[in-house]
């Protein structure tokens, strides 16, 4: 908007119900006059006798007579963060318990071809290594995540149920020893007596790598969700990444982004949150295509004949890099595939 612009919309912005100002044509009666006009744009037109003196709109402005539009309530538009019914693939997701990741991709269950949804561990199982208490089978899976409901009223966004993950392994856990149990018992009531605000925990260097962070869950009935991803289409399969390959995701935070694989068969250790960190080998570096809410994103080829084909589950990330899964690896820890009609 220039300068010009913004003072025409301060001389309205006070009067109630507008929300902008614009030039266009004059329209009398739904006819264009194809006289030039300034357009004062309205959340809803009212009946001039139902307004206060001091809310008419002028009949000019800036030597030009005015037209009114009513436009509603205008307001950014993001699907992506809203409920979605059938839900699609690259749109908010998310454990009761978690803030929101992304709803990857649809896959089917091997045994029973049952439609599955498909994300992270983080963003549907709660970063859980099975035995700590922080998710486990049949917890409620949202749409959108809690953080993206307005209400959030679990009972309507419940989509469905955590069906199977596989366990994250912390690269730090605590051990099981009696020893070292009993000495860090010891050393915190020691600390205790003089600065009670600290505490020492010990620690074991894990000997466990992590080769994915996925999970599935159900949804309550198949209807719910569709195979086609936002803004992307359908996947026709999965193909094994390769170093320069082009690629391409939709996700909840920044929608459909494209970039190329640097490295393959990738060992990094993943900031998990502020204190914990995990290992994981085998991983796919790409340019960066993500913001954080991406998570759980299929990465997909992004060629010229037009298919999409799976190639890995966005996990991680930052301002100049992207890691993720390789797709097999997923599809095999979860036994699943990609499309009903892969064997």
């Amino acid at each position: 908007m220039s300068i010009a612009d913004f003072g025409l919309y301060r001389q309205v912005a006070d009067l109630a119900n507008v929300v902008g100002v614009g030039y266009g044509k004059k329209t009398i009666r739904g006819k264009d006059t194809n006289r030039k006009a300034v357009v004062v744009l309205v959340k809803e037109k009212i009946e001039k006798k139902k307004l206060e003196r001091s809310s008419y709109i002028p009949k000019n402005l800036a030597g030009l007579p005015t037209d009114v539009i009513e436009v509603g309530d205008i307001r950014l538009l993001n699907n992506r963060i809203e409920i979605m019914r059938p839900a699609k693939p690259g749109i908010s997701i998310g454990h009761y318990k978690v803030s929101a990741g992304t709803f990857g991709a649809v896959v089917y269950d091997k045994k029973t071809s049952e439609p599955l949804i498909l994300s992270n561990n983080h963003v549907l199982a709660n970063l859980t290594n099975g035995d700590d208490g922080r998710a486990q089978t049949g917890d409620a899976i949202t749409q959108p995540g809690l953080y993206d409901s307005e209400n959030g009223n679990l009972e309507e966004l419940t989509i469905g149920y955590l069906e199977k993950f596989i366990p994250l392994h912390l690269e730090w856990i605590a051990p099981q020893c009696k020893i070292a149990q009993f000495f860090e018992r010891i050393i915190n009531k020691i600390i205790n007596t003089v600065k009670p605000q600290y505490q020492i925990r010990v620690l074991r260097e894990s000997e466990k790598a992590n080769l994915v962070d996925c999970a599935v869950a159900k949804p309550i009935r198949p209807e719910l969700i569709q195979p086609a991803v936002l803004d992307i289409g359908e996947i026709k399969g999965s193909q094994a990444p390769s170093v320069g390959m082009k690629i391409k995701k939709s996700g909840r935070s920044s929608g459909l982004t494209h970039s190329m694989i640097i490295a393959t068969d990738v060992t990094i250790r993943i900031n998990i949150n502020n204190r914990e960190t995990g290992l994981f080998t085998d991983q796919v570096l790409a340019g960066p295509m993500s913001l954080p809410g991406d998570s759980g994103s299929l990465i997909v080829t992004d060629d010229n004949n037009g298919d999409n084909y799976g190639v890995g589950l966005l996990f991680a990330g930052s301002e100049q890099a992207t890691l993720f899964n390789k797709i097999d690896h997923v599809l095999q820890t979860l036994n699943v595939t990609l499309t009903n009609k892969e064997e």
